[in-house]
């Protein structure tokens, strides 16, 4: 049993308690979202915005304009915009306040549901966003909407800047809309279109799924809902602006999706919004995924169904579907080991090893904009990286797989090897010694004879480490 502790969380850490009660240890932490545990600078997504439309697009337009005849200077001021803007600097400190959060606050099952979340609404690696945006997108449009229903969250995630300008639903605009029959669209030859990225997406990943068996048709509608949602802009400052709904770029008249009609207006996208994460397949598609992540590969009828009946019964609010599916996970805890994700890996091994991670606050907040990061600022960036396995950086809208067969690769694997090396450098040095270990492994493996067996097969302390961080009974939770 006490592998559930790493299956809903990340491990008992070296100076924790072991829990007498598991499954209530891991319920009474979904009720609230207290505040992060981190403790250093902290910048809104307002903040963020203004840093990257006011600071960066703005003066990078000048520099363009200013240096077109000289690439070298051109480049050279642009990098020093970069460090003025923190570009190089800001994912590493979301992805500190993220694995804090993880290691160090009261309720690490929240963290890993936030972190399941945050992967199911995905955004890409474009645009700068993992740069600027999609840190505070995860703390603002996903952890803070955690207590509240998945309606909410849905529509906050749906009508977010960084979800807007991830699928593109800025140019997203009706053809029959103001806009769209303006004379200067017919003289220039660029008539309005509209864009099905975002409508897509929230049918296909966010809501219902393609089991729900909608067609072209209601994707075309759904996107004629959308249009008119779209980051606001000017002359200066692009699309950098916070979100509005633009009525003129709107399609008129009624619109059809899976054969209801929703009308015309900013209160459409709401609506639809609603009818969707209450349709059956939803609810289905949603227990799936979190049976997918906490459970198993293949998660079963029998495994969703409690699942799927407190997200009905609840009328989608998260604490209760959250509550069903640790129950269901704490139920299901022997019979399933459930392959960690590199992210999930890194901070159980660095929970249980107590490793110094990430950067305390105290040292990021030494870092002044203008200087170039240097690489103490830079590691956490760097290090999931290298693993594979950055949340702010997916290649694909629907994130990262849960799925063990796209983790196994030998490349992957042997990266787990030179990782559980490598960051024997974050070792304290009061714990380095065979006590230590042996501590370690009694609290997290409910055999731990047989982890300690393995663990002779070397003195060495830094090896002992690559082979318990890569022993199979680890890898699985």
């Amino acid at each position: 049993m006490k592998n559930f502790f790493r299956k809903v969380a990340f491990g008992i850490g070296p100076n924790e308690e072991v829990p007498s009660d598991p499954l209530n240890w891991a319920l009474n932490q979904l009720d609230d979202v207290p505040d992060l545990a981190w403790k250093g600078r902290i910048h809104s997504e307002k903040e963020m915005r203004e840093i990257y439309s006011r600071e960066w697009r703005v003066e990078e337009m000048k520099l363009r304009k200013k240096f077109k005849d000289n690439k070298n200077l051109y480049q050279a001021n642009k990098n020093l915009l970069r460090y003025k803007t923190g570009q190089r600097f800001w994912e590493s400190l979301e992805i500190s306040i993220r694995h804090t959060e993880a290691l160090q606050s009261q309720s690490p099952v929240l963290a890993k549901l936030w972190f399941f979340w945050a992967n199911h609404f995905a955004i890409v690696d474009k645009d700068f966003l993992p740069n600027y945006h999609t840190g505070p997108y995860h703390r603002e449009s996903i952890r803070l909407n955690l207590n509240q229903s998945f309606e909410k969250l849905v529509y906050d995630a749906t009508t977010s800047w960084a979800m807007i300008r991830n699928l593109d639903n800025s140019d997203n605009e009706g053809p029959k809309s103001k806009s769209g029959k303006e004379e200067w669209r017919r003289k220039e030859k660029r008539p309005a279109t509209i864009n099905e990225n975002h409508a897509r997406e929230l049918l296909e990943l966010h809501t219902v799924s393609p089991a729900a068996g909608y067609t072209q048709e209601d994707i075309t509608q759904l996107a004629y809902i959308m249009t008119g949602w779209r980051l606001g802009w000017s002359k200066t400052t692009d699309d950098t602006k916070k979100v509005e709904f633009a009525s003129d770029v709107h399609q008129p008249g009624k619109k059809t999706v899976f054969g209801k009609k929703y009308k015309s207006g900013r209160k459409g996208l709401a609506a639809v919004i609603k009818d969707l994460v209450h349709h059956p397949n939803c609810r289905d598609f949603i227990a799936t995924k979190l049976c997918r992540h906490l459970i198993t590969d293949e998660p079963t009828e029998e495994m969703k169904k409690p699942i799927i009946k407190a997200f009905k019964d609840s009328d989608g609010f998260l604490p209760e579907i959250h509550k069903a599916a640790i129950k269901v996970a704490f139920e299901y805890n022997d019979q399933y080991k459930k392959f960690q994700n590199p992210e999930n890996w890194f901070i159980q091994m660095s929970k249980l090893s107590d490793f110094k991670w990430p950067p305390s606050p105290k040292l990021m907040d030494t870092y002044e904009l203008g200087n170039k990061p240097l690489g103490i600022y830079r590691k956490p960036e760097w290090k999931l990286n290298d693993l594979g396995h950055n949340p702010f950086r997916a290649s694909q809208p629907n994130g990262f797989s849960d799925l063990a067969i796209d983790w196994i690769s030998p490349e992957l694997l042997i990266r787990r090897l030179v990782y559980a090396k490598d960051t024997y450098e974050l070792t304290r040095s009061e714990n380095n010694n065979l006590e230590f270990y042996e501590k370690i492994v009694n609290k997290n493996f409910d055999n731990p004879e047989k982890i300690l067996k393995y663990l002779e097969k070397t003195n060495k302390l830094y090896e002992k480490q690559i082979l318990l961080f890569n022993h199979p009974e680890f890898l699985r939770a």
